[in-house]
């Protein structure tokens, strides 16, 4: 599923209205870490965490498998609403109880690699 641009800018626009998304940041130890292992090490590692923490129909402790910090992912997770399947289906529309198809899974990965994309070309100076 190809996701344009202006619709993941609609999403983003939403996000920042929230106090708690808008205040994540990646920070120096994550952007060394992205720069150290490169955006497609990083995507792959997001689709594993949404694979096996968000795809299930009841994920074991939803709200509460996604941690708050020592990964990009998880920290773009938080700031995307992509960390449990509550946030999922509030933001982004995605039912709960029902198994994410790949094209949930992809358009999940998206978003969070269209923020961490963000933020690093936002910081890439610090690194």
């Amino acid at each position: 599923m190809r996701i344009k641009e202006q619709n993941l800018e609609n999403v983003f626009c939403a996000l920042a209205e929230s106090k708690f998304r808008a205040r994540f940041t990646l920070h120096d130890k994550e952007l060394r870490y992205l720069h150290e292992t490169g955006p497609a090490l990083i995507e792959r590692h997001a689709r594993e965490f949404v694979t096996s923490r968000l795809a299930p129909s009841s994920p074991k402790n939803d709200g509460k498998q996604t941690p708050m910090k020592n990964h990009p992912v998880f920290i773009a997770q938080h700031a995307t609403a992509t960390c449990c399947r509550k946030c999922l289906e509030k933001w982004h529309r995605i039912k709960t109880g029902e198994e994410l198809t790949d094209d949930q899974i992809d358009y999940v990965v998206t978003v969070i690699m269209y923020w961490i994309k963000r933020q690093y070309h936002k910081n890439a100076k610090s690194v």
